[in-house]
């Protein structure tokens, strides 16, 4: 309530409350500024259900165990180029050394899964956005209002 005669001071307090939205809101059936609010905030709740798509996850361990595998993949091919030198070499020895190539690649998968991830992620974000928004100037549509952005 506003005590002091700036009238205009009130209004831009009260405008400065308001979430600031990016698009116009003009009701076509004559709404009430209450059913325009209440119009306003279901549409909102309907668009973010809308969307209810389940993080990406497990990119790292994705690729840490691609990695790995092609890891040891290549050492076992590594050790076959080389035959005469390979065959020589302890059975232990041999799965030691495909281990260690496992275990570098994998920390390189985990890099590259976790990478892939993130830009998925943001990916799902953007779609989603754009379907929310879509989802919001649908649903004031059907409620008789025109949307502009």
């Amino acid at each position: 309530m506003c005590r002091f005669s700036p009238l205009g001071l009130c209004l831009a307090v009260s405008l400065l409350s308001v979430p600031v939205l990016a698009e116009t809101v003009v009701p076509l059936k004559g709404q009430s500024s209450q059913q325009v609010q209440l119009d306003i905030n279901d549409c909102h709740n309907v668009a973010n259900s809308a969307s209810t798509a389940p993080p990406v996850t497990g990119g790292r361990v994705r690729g840490a165990a691609v990695g790995a595998a092609a890891g040891a993949v290549g050492a076992q091919v590594r050790g076959n180029q080389h035959d005469e030198v390979y065959d020589r070499v302890d059975d232990d020895v041999k799965q030691e050394y495909r281990q260690n190539r496992a275990k570098e690649t994998a920390a390189a998968g985990a890099v590259v899964g976790g990478s892939r991830q993130r830009q998925e992620r943001r990916e799902q974000r953007r779609t989603s956005e754009s379907t929310n928004a879509s989802a919001y100037t649908s649903c004031l549509q059907g409620r008789g209002y025109q949307v502009s952005p």
